[in-house]
């Protein structure tokens, strides 16, 4: 259907920030294949009931066509519960397996609030500390250790480590313990 048929939803809540909505252009041009995996939903006039960021990024990045599902005979309140279902994010993620298999710069780039790391830190902050409090200031700072697994071994050492999480184990002192550090 061409995009200038379509009838943005003003009473849509979904609200996203200028640097989302970038991201979301980024993507739409890196890999508009999706969009047809994944069309706009509309009402019998057109009205957009999911994917109004997505029709204003396609827009706004020159494309004049979108996919299309129509939905007929629902009631204004099916609409309603639709676009609030829609943009309803269910279940977590499983931060360990986003963490080990995939890119973190990536996952930014597809619109997932991750870290992303500085490009350049700023050590000037502690250009006028002294050796002895630049050394009482690190003492409770925490440092992360990346280990290699195997696929085969990641499953298993990712289910082991859920089940020492919910026991409460220390696994840092653990790993401190079993490499005799």
């Amino acid at each position: 259907m061409p995009l200038a048929e379509l009838v943005f939803n003003d009473d849509n809540p979904r609200a996203i920030s200028k640097e989302k909505f970038a991201s979301l252009q980024r993507s739409l041009e890196a890999f508009p294949e999706m969009l047809t995996a994944r069309p706009i939903v509309v009402d019998e006039g057109n009205v957009i009931l999911g994917g109004n960021m997505r029709a204003k990024a396609m827009q706004a990045i020159g494309m004049t066509e979108a996919e299309v599902l129509r939905v007929e005979g629902w009631t204004d309140e099916q609409k309603q519960e639709f676009v609030i279902k829609d943009n309803v994010g269910f279940g977590e993620w499983d931060w360990d397996i986003l963490a080990n298999q995939f890119d973190n710069v990536q996952l930014g780039e597809w619109g997932l609030d991750v870290w992303q790391p500085e490009t350049e830190p700023d050590f000037t902050m502690l250009d006028d500390v002294d050796d002895t409090e630049a050394t009482s200031m690190t003492d409770d700072v925490r440092k992360a250790v990346c280990i290699d697994f195997s696929i085969e071994q990641q499953e298993r050492v990712q289910a082991r480590l859920k089940e020492l999480r919910k026991e409460g184990a220390d696994i840092s002192a653990m790993i401190v313990e079993a490499i005799g550090a």
